[in-house]
């Protein structure tokens, strides 16, 4: 039956399993959720607006389908646009979007119907009934979301964070701008940190007074996304004259200044007890005139080469045991994640994350969990996120717990895996392991 209750599960104990977990909270330890959203409570016009407004994913979707830029991006209505998706999504088999959307469909409008070109108006008029009675806040409460860790730069006011009800909404140090050391964003920062910075001790002191700030709004992870791992690193005397000359700096100088303020911020980040995720091979914005023409995040990323596992272990090696922070380590290029996954078991406080967007689907969260299950530990995984933009994309957990169940069910049912440990073992992954990081 098209998109049942068994859903991606083909065992009886991954079906018991999912029965049991289903419905656990849900920790979204790294999102790109607009807070001001959440705080302002706001509702929808229709389901186009809801979906199409700023998903890239479904922008990408369409491009890769002929659809014309002005049904994604361009100035048609979210109606037009939410039609030529319909029109496209059966050409998805087997794509992520094509489970999410379903199960979109029947988690927030209970919508059973399969979605394409036939089937779209009644879709639309269905979904845009029920969204009268829908607002942000309802639906992340309808979700059973108790935890959201959203994107911030470190120049963020971070008025919009705190508690909603039962939600906690706190930000994510996300320190990426400061890497380009351009003096626009530095005067910004030295505005809002209140320090006058002229020199490295005086960005370091500015960097812990936004640390410190963060943390009082909650703040209790940290994100950067990398090109690469940095392949130098000057000392703090190094740094010292290389800040000061930041303006005529040559790359390797740059690259050496970065790796300075990577495993400066770690120790910090370490002090603070809070948690790190570090992104890496992905290769942004490859088409010029369309990110011309439309702008960052708008489904112009690709994978990247594999990282190099040496320059990774490198980083590591600047930072003690006791002064590494919780880590955890996200590859887009999957093909040496046996590598990274080994690469874990060396060094104190690193675990690899969830599959991560590409990755994102059936096969490759399968292969995830498989890898980290072979070489690493999956008992201490922290589960899913949603990385979205998108308020509905919370059927994500939904899609993954259901790929975990069946995995650890056919473990079971081969009897390569204690039943006993089962239901904790999942437990764990699905809630409780992320909800003791961010306690």
């Amino acid at each position: 039956m098209f998109f049942d209750d068994n859903l991606l599960i083909y065992n009886k104990t991954g079906k018991n399993l999912y029965d049991k977990i289903r419905n656990l909270p849900i920790i979204d330890y790294h999102c790109h959720l607009d807070q001001n959203k959440i705080a302002n409570d706001d509702t929808f016009s229709d389901i186009g607006e809801l979906w199409l407004a700023g998903d890239h994913y479904k922008w990408r979707a369409m491009r890769m389908n002929g659809v014309d830029e002005y049904y994604i991006t361009g100035g048609a209505s979210f109606h037009e646009k939410f039609l030529k998706y319909a029109e496209i999504l059966p050409n998805l088999i087997g794509n992520p979007l094509y489970y999410w959307t379903h199960l979109e469909l029947k988690q927030v409008f209970g919508i059973d119907i399969p979605l394409n070109k036939g089937s779209a108006e009644q879709v639309y008029a269905m979904a845009n009934e029920k969204l009268k009675s829908i607002s942000v806040q309802s639906m992340l409460r309808d979700f059973g979301v108790e935890f959201i860790a959203t994107t911030d730069d470190p120049i963020d006011s971070l008025k919009k964070h705190g508690k909603y009800g039962d939600i906690t909404v706190a930000p994510t140090f996300r320190p990426d701008k400061l890497f380009d050391f351009d003096e626009g964003y530095i005067n910004k920062l030295s505005k809002i940190s209140g320090v006058e910075i002229r020199t490295l001790d005086n960005l370091l002191e500015a960097l812990s007074a936004r640390l410190d700030f963060f943390v009082a709004k909650g703040c209790r992870m940290a994100d950067h996304g990398l090109d690469a791992f940095p392949t130098k690193y000057a000392t703090k005397e190094q740094a010292d004259k290389l800040f000061t000359a930041r303006l005529s700096l040559s790359p390797d100088e740059k690259e050496a200044l970065k790796g300075y303020l990577l495993v400066w911020l770690s120790k910090e980040y370490a002090k603070r007890n809070i948690t790190v995720q570090l992104h890496i091979a992905v290769t942004r914005n490859v088409n010029p005139d369309t990110f011309r023409l439309c702008g960052v995040d708008s489904g112009f990323d690709v994978i990247s080469e594999t990282p190099g596992v040496h320059n990774v272990l490198q980083f590591f090696q600047q930072i003690g045991d006791d002064e590494r922070p919780n880590t955890i380590l996200y590859t887009l290029n999957d093909a040496n994640l046996s590598s990274l996954a080994c690469l874990s078991g060396a060094f104190r406080k690193v675990r690899m994350g969830a599959a991560w967007w590409f990755n994102d689907t059936v096969e490759g969260i399968r292969r995830n969990l498989k890898i980290i299950s072979e070489y690493a530990s999956l008992g201490n995984n922290l589960g899913m996120l949603t990385d979205s933009r998108s308020f509905s994309s919370y059927c994500r957990f939904d899609f993954f717990r259901r790929i975990l169940c069946d995995y650890v069910g056919t473990m079971v049912e081969k009897g390569e895996y204690d039943s006993g440990s089962a239901l904790n073992l999942v437990e764990n992954i699905c809630y409780y392991n992320a909800k003791r990081m961010v306690e």
